[in-house]
């Protein structure tokens, strides 16, 4: 499809490429033409005003430049000897190093073609010395071909026009083309946008309206906010040159603004130009040097400051992806498709966010096409680039607390590593240097002291249920146990890194160390939470079966069991528990915060303050 799409592009131009202007133009011009339609002005006249205007401006503007071009051309002979003079000056040398090493490649270049060019034998004339050769020889000499002239008719009137006239006319009907095309954009645009929603059915009206809205919004904004830019840069430059004492500095001003629209190649074909008028009328290099100077110092401002602060992310195209359509657009139309790059990739990547089939398009194109922190996090992890992905990690708790890091970034890695790690897309080697890394950074991350403002106390005791913040003197004690591999370990290990920062007591005992000791010793403190750190995919069972464990051994701790990662329906999870139903289910670690903080405020409450809750 992709193919069949560039190939009609390509062979559909002589109509496409005016359509395309004129679609530009469209959105450049649909603004002024809407507010002259607020002043209760009719559309026909509002739009022949609007369309008149702006070809006048174009006409005008082009004449005069056209004009004061060939009065330029024309006075350039005045300024031969500065010619001269620079292209002598830029002949190579004939002394120094550089220049004998010039000299002896043309020597040898010469000496090659002299030994590879045939020579010619030619034979010796020999004078006829009898009366019958000198006969013969006449004879031949009389026998040679006469030579004819050919002699060609004057052209036809229709071979003259086809020769003289339509070089002319083609632009004039290319220009007649954009216009009538505009013209009617402009006067039926409510009719075209029709026609364009019922392409896209009636199912996708919604769809459909929303890219229409958002692709004339970005290239009206981007379009005219280019035009005032570049206007301005012209203004500027013309100004600079001017106080330079450049002649026609109006003109080179004028110049430079208007093929500054056209990407990439327009800016260097006016500095270009530019600096070749200058070298051409000023006998030393100063004032050339100085016209390059400015054009430096004006595109590096403009370029850099001025336009990203102006254009924001009005287009939504990459930078590298502009570089690529601009060149695609080149090469299927040449010219004029440079010019209408940027709004035509526009379309493409309004179509690609909004029409799910084309999603790619968006995706390739997009500036905002980029990675979630928690799959840079995981794709950093996966490459074995430990630094990058604490790099990841630092960016994101800049503006983002500590459990939201652990919940938004690191566990998804986790929980993605170890479903690859069942799947059997991972090795152990991946894996084993993966959760390493993980724990090194958890480890690293308990020094971790928050900025002003991310307040993780605040954060997490909006989540508390109201009506049970009855705060006790002293934290309760927390117990994580997990459940079997180091994936459970690493999500506990995080667990119980954020109950310290709430002044609880913690405590990481993996199963194998739960004895019949430990568990009187537990039975003992009713106060102590004991939180279960479950990964999945296939961790339910052995939580479940520890939790079934924990009940018959301490019926009076609460419980908690982590089952961390999108799971859906929590209730329905913990209805299958059965008798070992848990006080709670989590599956974030800021709800675990929230449940043990609960749990410890119930515990801890006066008689009769309780409340009774499904937990």
């Amino acid at each position: 499809m992709i193919t069949l799409g560039l190939v009609a592009l390509y062979f559909a131009r002589i109509v496409l490429i005016p359509l395309a202007i004129a679609l530009s133009l469209n959105f450049l011009l649909t603004p002024a033409v809407m507010q002259i339609e607020r002043v209760k002005i009719p559309r026909l006249l509002a739009v022949l005003l609007v369309v008149l205007m702006a070809f006048s401006l174009v006409g005008g503007v082009g004449w005069i430049v056209a004009r004061q071009v060939v009065a330029v051309i024309n006075y350039l002979p005045n300024y031969r000897d500065n010619i001269h003079e620079k292209l002598t000056s830029l002949h190579p040398p004939t002394s120094g190093a550089f220049g004998r090493t010039i000299t002896s490649l043309r020597e040898i270049g010469a000496e090659v073609s002299n030994a590879t060019e045939p020579k010619e034998e030619r034979k010796p004339e020999v004078e006829p010395r009898t009366r019958r050769e000198r006969e013969r020889a006449r004879l031949e000499a009389e026998k040679q071909p006469v030579p004819v002239t050919v002699v060609t008719p004057p052209p036809s009137a229709g071979e003259y026009f086809v020769r003289y006239a339509r070089p002319a006319l083609e632009p004039l009907g290319f220009v007649l083309m954009v216009a009538i095309f505009t013209f009617y954009m402009l006067l039926k645009r409510e009719s075209l946008r029709n026609r364009l929603l019922l392409l896209g059915g009636m199912g996708q009206l919604n769809l459909m309206s929303q890219a229409l809205n958002e692709a004339a919004s970005r290239i009206s904004r981007y379009l005219v906010l280019n035009v005032l830019v570049n206007a301005c840069y012209g203004v500027v430059f013309g100004v600079a040159l001017y106080m330079l004492g450049v002649p026609n500095a109006t003109l080179w001003g004028t110049v430079m603004g208007i093929l500054r629209m056209i990407p990439y190649a327009g800016t260097l074909i006016g500095a270009a130009v530019t600096v070749a008028f200058t070298l051409a009328v000023f006998s030393g290099w100063w004032h050339a040097l100085w016209v390059l100077l400015i054009f430096a110092g004006l595109e590096f401002l403009v370029a850099y400051f001025l336009e990203p602060h102006v254009y924001g992310r009005g287009t939504g195209i990459s930078a590298f992806a502009l570089v690529v359509m601009a060149i695609v657009w080149t090469l299927l139309w040449g010219w004029p498709g440079l010019i209408v790059s940027t709004p035509m990739t526009v379309c493409l990547i309004v179509m690609g966010r909004h029409i799910p089939r084309l999603s790619f398009l968006h995706t390739l194109l997009g500036e905002d096409a980029e990675l979630s922190p928690q799959a840079h996090f995981y794709e950093r992890l996966l490459a074995m680039d430990q630094q990058e992905a604490r790099t990841v990690a630092d960016e994101f708790l800049e503006e983002h607390t500590l459990s939201e890091l652990y919940d938004m970034v690191m566990l998804p890695a986790i929980v993605a590593s170890e479903q690859d790690r069942k799947k059997g897309a991972m090795d152990e080697v991946h894996s084993g240097w993966l959760y390493h890394s993980a724990s090194e950074l958890v480890a690293e991350l308990s020094e971790y002291r928050p900025a002003p403002g991310m307040d993780e106390a605040a954060v997490v005791e909006t989540s508390v249920v109201p009506g049970l913040e009855h705060p006790p003197e002293r934290a309760c004690p927390v117990t994580c146990m997990p459940v079997e591999d180091e994936a459970d370990e690493i999500a506990g290990t995080m667990l119980a890194q954020l109950l310290e920062r709430f002044d609880h007591q913690t405590m990481l005992l993996p199963p194998s160390a739960l004895s019949e000791e430990i568990l009187s010793r537990l039975a003992e403190e009713p106060r102590t939470v004991i939180c279960i750190s479950a990964v999945p995919p296939f961790a339910f069972t052995r939580a479940r079966r520890l939790a079934q464990r924990l009940r018959e051994s301490l019926p009076n701790n609460p419980v908690v069991v982590g089952l961390w990662g999108d799971l859906g329906d929590v209730e329905a999870i913990r209805l299958r528990f059965g008798n070992a139903r848990p006080d709670a289910i989590v599956t974030t670690l800021r709800d675990a915060l929230a449940r043990v903080r609960e749990l410890d405020a119930r515990s801890s409450a006066p008689a009769g303050s309780e409340s009774e809750t499904n937990g």
